[in-house]
């Protein structure tokens, strides 16, 4: 496809990174000339200095042309702005980056009276992601699938876990719940597990599972014993804002500290059942007054990543039992995960996620048969949902008399608005979406699965 890109900051530059891997023809505006000159040169991109909104500088970039213009500069009117004249000079597709809860409360409006086909939020995606966590504690990742009826979490097989010295064959005997262990980090080591499979302490397992079904399985494992109730946020910025909007609701007892005393009287404002406190919320002492020991959850969401992770660490010290920490480096979202004592969460790398994968359903109504893509362990292992579309040979076969690619498997089908959890006598048919999961990179056909 042919694709423009306005705003290369860091959520720019990682969908950019992405998006320059799958062959499409990209060019990128930015109004600062170095960088573009540095993305030209690194991604083999065409690129356009100058204001993303304005008309000159987006026919110079041939927008009139383009299959898609994604607009993720640091201002929402920009953002805006630019996809309006973008979609009256001739782009199919646009995508706008907006931020302020003002705009995105308009979010109908700017989608059906100005065109807009997606908008993306960091905080919101962000706040979102945090809420799932909180709601599912024994899961450090999770993704959804097939509009949401698909879920793949990923959970650390601690101390006590009933999965411990279990194999996957006779996991699946235990449990009355269907669900499939599709991937598991064991230590540096990334596996496609087979039915033999052992699990051991300390594994990092990803499960897929029938989004409806997976309480029941969490409930069976009896990994829930008390749900996380007490929460304490550091930071008062849009993620706490949306956090605080998600989660105050559902019997929550919620307490954000901050540095800023007019943020405060904002969000106590906007947050009337959130208890808002004026302080430093990286300071010992404040912690411990505001009773950091006596809380189920901690998130820190400062803009500083090093502080994040170190007071997370030191409410995990506290036996708080979910920890969660914003990071923005990349290098240090690597350390973040591999401490394994907290979870981490990356605005960039979330909102990345999602505009990728609007770009590959796009991709898939011109001819592509990937629908979504993600990647799990530490991005080893790729999750791609596909829809058995022409007429194959594989189509009709059980899968026990098929031969699939090393290192890869079928987690689940998605047939008739119902998801299958399959076993060896389960087949494709023509029609069916297709959830694999896979240690290769950049399967492009259904196909590609299968020797």
């Amino acid at each position: 496809m042919n694709i423009v890109l306005i705003g290369c900051g860091t959520i720019g530059r990682t969908i950019l990174e992405e998006l320059s891997k799958e062959g499409h023809a990209i060019t990128i505006i930015d109004e600062d000339k170095e960088k573009v000159t540095r993305l030209i040169e690194k991604f083999d991109v065409s690129g356009v200095a100058g204001n993303g909104a304005s008309l000159d500088i987006l026919q110079e970039a041939n927008v009139k042309n383009a299959d898609l213009l994604i607009a993720t500069t640091t201002s929402d009117e920009i953002n805006i702005l630019a996809c309006l004249v973008a979609e009256k000079i001739g782009a199919k597709h646009t995508i706008a980056r907006v931020r302020s809860p003002e705009y995105y409360k308009q979010g109908a409006i700017l989608r059906d009276e100005l065109g807009l086909d997606l908008i993306v939020n960091p905080e919101h995606e962000t706040a979102i992601e945090i809420a799932n966590m909180i709601n599912l504690p024994s899961a450090s990742k999770i993704e959804r699938f097939a509009n949401g009826k698909v879920t793949l979490v990923e959970i650390l097989v601690d101390d006590g876990s009933p999965l411990i010295g279990e194999s996957l064959i006779s996991i699946r005997k235990k449990l009355e719940t269907k669900v499939l262990i599709c991937a598991v980090q064991r230590g540096e080591e990334v596996i496609i597990p087979s039915g033999k499979f052992v699990i051991k302490k300390g594994d990092k397992i990803n499960v897929t599972a029938d989004t409806s079904s997976l309480n029941a399985f969490i409930t069976e494992l009896n990994l829930i014993k008390v749900p996380l109730k007490n929460i304490m946020i550091i930071g008062g910025n849009k993620i706490s804002y949306y956090l605080g909007k998600e989660v105050s609701h559902k019997r929550h007892n919620l307490k954000i500290i901050e540095k800023n005393k007019d943020v405060c009287e904002e969000l106590a404002a906007l947050l009337p059942k959130v208890s808002v406190i004026n302080g430093d919320g990286t300071d010992h002492d404040v912690l411990l007054e505001e009773g950091i020991e006596s809380m189920d959850a901690f998130v820190s969401l400062t803009d500083v990543d090093e502080e994040n992770i170190i007071v997370s660490m030191y409410a995990k010290k506290l036996n708080v039992r979910k920890a969660i920490a914003k990071v923005k480096r990349a290098g240090l979202v690597g350390i973040a995960r591999d401490l394994g004592t907290i979870n981490s969460v990356s605005p960039k790398n979330i909102v990345a996620s999602k505009v990728i994968s609007y770009v590959r359903a796009l991709s898939n109504r011109r001819g592509s048969n990937v629908i979504t893509l993600y990647r799990l362990v530490n991005d080893n292992v790729e999750a791609v949902e596909f829809i058995a579309k022409q007429e194959s040979e594989i189509y009709g076969v059980p899968f026990k008399n098929l031969e699939m690619v090393d290192n890869t498997l079928v987690a689940c089908i998605i047939r008739d608005n119902k998801v299958i959890i399959p076993d060896g006598n389960e087949c494709i048919k023509l029609g069916d979406g297709v959830i694999i999961v896979t240690t290769h990179k950049e399967f492009e056909d259904l196909t590609d699965a299968f020797e």
